[in-house]
């Protein structure tokens, strides 16, 4: 009775100033005795969740500060201004007045999440698809608490947080990398807008049009970030494998066609600025700013172009061999050895119910990750892009990174030698044979 009773009161079925059932109906509930039943109501009294009223009953009371239960939730700091997160916490602090969230920062950083699940720092934490891969590489899946799906959101969505058929976290939000465009822009300049029949020659083809000397760029994103260089790996219509010798080759197939075709976007004049680059931000940035017409963006970064005063959109990105684009999944997993495991289902729960998911899709360009929701355009408090519900077009163009059969420390070290050959240190000859080098000296 004291634990189904101070779960109620935890989750809000009990508000504050309600009043629980009374001591006979208690005693009938749980077949208790009137003396047991007393002395349990007494414990949650003294556990400061409950007030006697003489002659009245048991109500439910105010928390005290000391008397709360405190959940420690690691999150990214970015998810503030994409998800509404704030609002969304206060709201669930509200509807649950014995919980208290204390927010921890986290970032992506090799081992760095999993040190604070290690340290038992964090209870629940939000995770994209590289953060849960990190564990998984690090082993770590065993610190997670196994979650089940809810049928409400995208399927397509669970891929990315299971592994050996258990799901360890419940998609919240996502989004594909897509382009987004300044459509003044290429009325100004008589371009037609993109579609999905774009290739990246199209794209430069109409870029060097849009591009104005010393005044606007025609194309950017920040190259070197995880969710944009990939792409192009992923669109060579190739991945790295093993041959008989168990050794990788990459001479002679197209696993480089794609790098190749970055460094033809980087060298073309006036279309794609050189610029020191150190976020996807630097490429918003430039795009409020009206000085390049076409980024790869996501509908996360969207958020930033709340306020801008010209019209833009989105479009699929354009393709090389295959139209293939990533999917970019937040999460939210739970520490299975959290003293307060309870209170973090809840606050997963609540995260990925119908209630929060509506307040992101309306002030929000992000898309939840609940499919009905997303799909309903009223009561948006938001203008929209027209082309805004262009990603229900192209789910099946959404691929993971891991599909190029690379880990976390392999993609680096491709990484490494792709800059060196982007920035002309490095032959097409030359950069295979040394990808050949870094990936069988790992595998050896």
């Amino acid at each position: 009775m004291i634990s189904r009773i101070r779960e109620q009161i935890m989750s809000g079925h009990y508000a504050v100033g309600d009043y629980l059932p009374s001591e006979l109906d208690l005693s009938t509930a749980f077949q208790l005795s009137n003396n047991s039943v007393r002395k349990g109501l007494d414990v949650l009294v003294a556990e400061g969740l409950v007030e006697k009223i003489p002659r009245v009953g048991n109500r439910v009371k105010a928390p005290d500060e000391d008397a709360q239960t405190v959940i420690r939730f690691g999150y990214h700091p970015i998810l503030d201004s994409q998800t509404e997160l704030p609002a969304l916490l206060a709201e669930f602090q509200r509807k649950h007045p014995h919980i208290r969230v204390q927010t921890v920062q986290i970032n992506n950083s090799p081992g760095y999440v999993r040190n604070f699940l290690e340290n038992e720092l964090i209870d629940v934490f939000t995770v994209n698809y590289y953060l849960f891969q990190d564990l998984v590489e690090g082993k770590a899946l065993d610190l997670l608490e196994p979650q089940e799906p809810f049928e409400e959101m995208y399927p397509f969505l669970r891929r990315g947080f299971v592994q050996d058929g258990v799901m360890y976290a419940q998609p919240f939000v996502f989004s594909p990398v897509v382009i987004g465009y300044n459509r003044e822009h290429f009325s100004r300049r008589q371009v037609p807008e993109p579609d999905s029949s774009w290739t990246w020659d199209d794209l430069l083809h109409y870029s060097s049009k849009l591009a104005i000397k010393n005044e606007q760029f025609g194309f950017y994103f920040h190259l070197v970030n995880q969710n944009r260089w990939a792409i192009f790996l992923l669109q060579s219509g190739a991945a790295f494998e093993k041959d008989e010798q168990g050794r990788y080759r990459v001479q002679g197939t197209k696993l480089l066609d794609g790098i190749e075709k970055v460094r033809e976007i980087l060298y073309t004049p006036e279309v794609y600025p050189l610029m020191l680059s150190a976020s996807n931000a630097d490429a918003e940035r430039l795009f409020r700013d009206e000085q390049v017409s076409v980024i790869l963006t996501t509908y996360f970064a969207l958020n930033q172009l709340k306020d801008v005063k010209f019209e833009f959109d989105v479009a699929p990105i354009p393709y090389l061999h295959n139209n293939s684009t990533l999917l970019v999944t937040i999460g939210l997993s739970v520490h299975k050895q959290s003293k307060v495991k309870s209170a973090a289902k809840q606050l997963v729960e609540f995260l990925v119910s119908e209630e929060a998911q509506t307040v992101i899709r309306r002030n929000t360009y992000t898309i939840p990750a609940h499919k009905q929701l997303a799909q309903r355009l009223e009561e948006m408090e938001l203008n929209r892009p027209s082309r805004y519900q262009m990603y229900k077009e192209i789910i099946p163009s959404f691929r993971l990174f891991t599909e190029t059969n690379l880990t976390l420390k392999q993609l680096d070290d491709v990484l490494s030698e792709c800059k060196l050959y982007w920035s002309g240190l490095r032959s097409k000859e030359s950069l295979a044979k040394n990808l050949e080098l870094v990936l069988n000296r790992e595998a050896e």
